[in-house]
């Protein structure tokens, strides 16, 4: 189950690459904006600021998320919906997924699709977090190991489940895609108030760590301890400077325009740290 509140605890760090990556879309009137993997539906309804001739839709497979999104009053349409299920209508000329695709094993496949699916001249925006390789996951993968959960939590800590910004780039192209894609790494200053829990363990309980919670059903005393455990390695991952703890993220973006090789031969171009 999600939580919005606990997602929405970073929030402006959150959705600094939600609008950096909006911002390169360089769509002028489209008819309808799909935000896929919508959350509570925050950043969704800034959409209209960007295109407000446009019909906005939100989708998430979270009934908690979407029940959020509806209280905002934003005029913009949500509803319940697994993004593997989603097929675009023809007037859908925009699609954005930021920070989703990371949980959907083997979501090449269904980026090809989408490619194929939406019409001649749509753009396709999608951003991934990349660390999974940062101290943050390491650390979550080492306590995992741990026997007192290991068994619980066999296969449910992947370590690269999303390409890098080559990696799509390439994917795009191969399906008809003028692609325009980059990485950039955020260094985020927590403040670190709670002199108990770390400021980078109360990030990840938003996200990372709704998996671990939910293999450990009901028990709590396991939750408590391994979240404890967690706490002690981030503390020494990331320490406190000044009361801040300088946490960095990576993460990888691309923008692709579907059919566009067709119709303009405008190659893909790739970036890092832009």
């Amino acid at each position: 189950m999600w939580d919005p509140n606990t997602y929405l605890r970073y929030g402006d760090e959150r959705s600094r690459p939600f609008h950096d990556l909006v911002a390169r879309v360089p769509a002028d009137r489209p008819r309808t904006v799909v935000d896929l993997g919508c959350g509570p539906g925050n950043l969704t309804v800034t959409l209209r600021e960007r295109w407000p001739q446009a019909r906005i839709s939100g989708f998430d497979s979270s009934p908690e998320m979407i029940d959020k999104a509806l209280g905002l009053g934003s005029g913009a349409d949500f509803a319940v919906a697994d993004v593997r299920d989603w097929v675009p209508d023809p007037t859908v000329d925009v699609v954005v997924s930021n920070a989703v695709l990371q949980w959907v094993p083997g979501h090449e496949a269904l980026l090809r699709r989408w490619a194929g699916e939406l019409p001649a001249g749509s753009w396709l925006a999608v951003q991934v977090p990349g660390n999974f390789d940062a101290a943050s996951h390491r650390a979550l993968r080492a306590v995992a190991a741990d026997p007192r959960w290991s068994e619980q939590m066999r296969d449910l800590l992947r370590s690269a489940p999303v390409l890098d910004a080559v990696g799509y780039a390439t994917l795009l192209t191969g399906a008809g895609c003028a692609v325009d894609a980059w990485e950039t790494t955020y260094v985020h200053l927590l403040p670190a108030r709670d002199v108990v829990d770390h400021p980078v363990l109360s990030w990840m309980e938003g996200t990372a760590l709704r998996p671990v919670r939910a293999s450990l059903g009901g028990d709590t005393t396991a939750w408590a301890d391994f979240r404890a455990a967690l706490n002690r390695r981030l503390a020494e991952a990331y320490p406190v400077r000044d009361g801040l703890v300088y946490f960095p993220f990576h993460r990888h973006f691309f923008v692709a325009r579907t059919g566009a090789h067709a119709v303009t031969g405008a190659p893909p171009a790739v970036r890092k740290n832009p």
